[in-house]
């Protein structure tokens, strides 16, 4: 490789997963205040599928009206310090470290991101890279539990609790001290067991908003329930919380009209800034708290498929994507579907 070009998966239109290429891009130099990380794993997620396809439209105001602002996705990161900024003071080359890319600039696709050194922390002794790209989820499962400011001995429904934010909101919500119930496909059920929660409820075999019980909190981790499916499950003054606009846009519209009334039943949950956020989720996976789940693992000259993957909204978890080349990493399965 030239030394000042990398491999990178490059997104010059909006569009299917078709349109993402592997391209000789750039090799960005970290400015003041950042760190350049050689990307050892990377991953592909709904955030980054939405960013794809623009989807909803006005997200394009946000992402660029005709073509992305950003050429490169991918939010998670795991790999080495390759240099150092300016101004920078906590790692050196060589340091093993995971963290967060800003979403406004080039992502972690590639074989090197620069990142500020405030997104970054050193991954936990004897874990993996393809372990440590876990902060996506993790990032909005935190926003919705500061949101709704979960207390110890709560009680919390999790719809949806087998992908990226889902498996994150059970694990914190767990290590909050909430009483916590998952709701998944039977096939999920000993994971989110394993993951924490205190009671699980298969939705293919019965209705989950029939279970007979009241909740402090509901959380929709995938979009796809509503606030009026969902409000006979909650305790007076209860609230509804989704990570996503839901059919037709309905949770947007209501968390409007709850801030409008100032009910507050209904929020969707806006993650805050990166800064200190990686190093607490370091501290939760020191302490057993915190670990990724792992659905499929894809090589960056495959990432198209993972982008595929995704976009078939059964994901178990994380994606990763192995970007370092196979001569640089440890060997690694794909570890079966649960």
């Amino acid at each position: 490789m030239i030394k000042n070009i990398m491999k990178a998966a490059v997104i010059t239109r909006y569009g299917s997963p078709d349109v993402v290429k592997i391209l000789d891009a750039p090799k960005p130099t970290p400015a003041t205040g950042e760190v350049l990380i050689r990307v050892h794993a990377a991953t592909v997620n709904r955030t980054d599928c939405g960013e794809l396809r623009a989807h909803p439209f006005f997200m394009r105001f946000f992402y660029g009206l005709r073509r992305p602002q950003r050429n490169i996705f991918g939010l998670d990161f795991a790999g080495e310090i390759e240099a150092v900024g300016v101004g920078t003071g906590s790692f050196k080359p060589g340091d093993r470290v995971f963290g967060m890319c800003p979403s406004r600039s080039n992502g972690a696709q590639a074989e090197y991101v620069c990142v500020p050194e405030r997104a970054v922390a050193a991954m936990p002794a004897g874990a993996r890279f393809d372990e440590a790209v876990v902060c996506e989820g993790a990032f909005y499962a935190n926003a919705v539990l500061k949101r709704i400011d979960l207390k110890p001995g709560q009680n919390i429904l999790i719809y949806g609790a087998s992908g990226a934010i889902g498996t994150a909101l059970v694990q914190l919500a767990k290590s909050s001290g909430a009483v916590v119930t998952a709701v998944v496909a039977t096939r999920h059920l000993e994971l989110v067991k394993s993951l924490g929660a205190h009671h699980v409820v298969d939705y293919t075999f019965a209705d989950f908003t029939r279970i007979g019980e009241k909740f402090d909190f509901v959380v929709d981790a995938v979009g796809k329930s509503s606030f009026f499916r969902c409000r006979k499950l909650l305790k007076t003054g209860g609230v509804f919380a989704a990570t996503d606009l839901g059919p037709w846009g309905q949770n947007l519209v209501l968390a409007i009209w709850s801030s409008i009334t100032r009910s507050n039943r209904v929020v969707i949950p806006t993650p805050g800034r990166i800064n200190g956020f990686v190093g607490y989720l370091k501290s939760r996976m020191e302490a057993g708290q915190f670990r990724g789940i792992v659905d499929r693992k894809y090589p960056l000259a495959e990432i198209a498929d993972a982008y595929r993957y995704v976009e078939r909204g059964q994901k178990v978890g994380i994606v990763v994507i192995d970007v370092a080349a196979p001569a640089e990493r440890a060997p690694s399965v794909r570890p079966p579907r649960l």
